[in-house]
């Protein structure tokens, strides 16, 4: 099977993430293509100085000068996406504007993907591009689906005192993490920071996906529903909202 990823430039956590991932996927998938788009955490482009002070409206000093240090760490000393994919014989595709676009879709299809798999994908997808390759496109969201569609869900089931979490693989449709689940991991909420939370979600999510592309492979699976009548939706959290999740004891890091 030929799969086609597409992500953003995540520096913290995605190359750790994506080597995992290479690594554990079947001999009979190759890998022929990746798209790095940049990174919007806010879940809309916006200029790094506009990232950072948003950042520390939001989350405040400390919160902003631990990831304002990881950030330099990791930029000095951790290698790039790009290096990781020049490692692994895996092309870089570079996209200009929306993944959307006569373009862009045309570019994609020179890489004739069985599958597409989003991992931080951060544009929607429009169908003429989830039905591009043979059998459509994934993504991987880091929470229990229907409930906390949207952003930043670890932060989200810590606020909310939940007990558990997990990961869901789904089938991309043209909403917003609405399509049918392939693969879902239910995963016990402790003690854990935000960031621990974060690092297990992803590792777990890492190993969903690899599940789903078998399944789908043997084309012996069976679909969960995602319906809309049971599914919460979060967006970025507020100054308020921060200041809630920390009353409440619970931490980022």
């Amino acid at each position: 099977m030929r799969i086609l990823i597409i992500t953003q430039n995540e520096p913290f956590y995605l190359y750790d993430n994506l080597k995992f991932l290479i690594k554990k996927l079947p001999t009979q998938v190759k890998v022929v293509g990746c798209i790095v788009s940049d990174v919007s955490p806010f879940g809309k482009k916006e200029t790094f100085i506009k990232k950072a002070l948003k950042t520390f409206k939001i989350f405040g000093f400390r919160f902003f000068l631990f990831y304002s240090f990881k950030f330099i760490y990791c930029k000095l000393f951790k290698s790039s996406i790009e290096s990781l994919l020049v490692s692994k014989n895996i092309t870089e595709i570079k996209i200009k504007g929306s993944l959307n676009s006569e373009s862009s879709l045309k570019k994609i299809s020179l890489f004739k993907p069985d599958l597409i798999v989003s991992i931080l994908g951060n544009q929607i997808f429009k169908k003429n591009l989830i039905t591009l390759p043979k059998y459509g496109s994934i993504n991987l969201h880091t929470a229990l689906l229907p409930k906390y569609r949207g952003l930043m869900p670890t932060f989200w089931v810590l606020k909310n005192n939940e007990k558990y979490t997990g990961v869901s693989v789904f089938f991309i449709d043209e909403g917003i993490d609405s399509g049918p689940i392939l693969v879902q991991k239910k995963i016990e909420i402790k003690n854990q920071t935000q960031a621990e939370l974060i690092k297990l979600t992803k590792r777990i999510g890492m190993l969903a996906i690899v599940e789903a592309i078998s399944l789908i492979m043997s084309g012996n699976y069976k679909l969960i529903e995602n319906p809309n009548n049971q599914m919460s939706y979060y967006s970025f959290p507020t100054s308020t909202d921060v200041k809630e999740f920390l009353k409440s004891g619970k931490k980022f890091f």
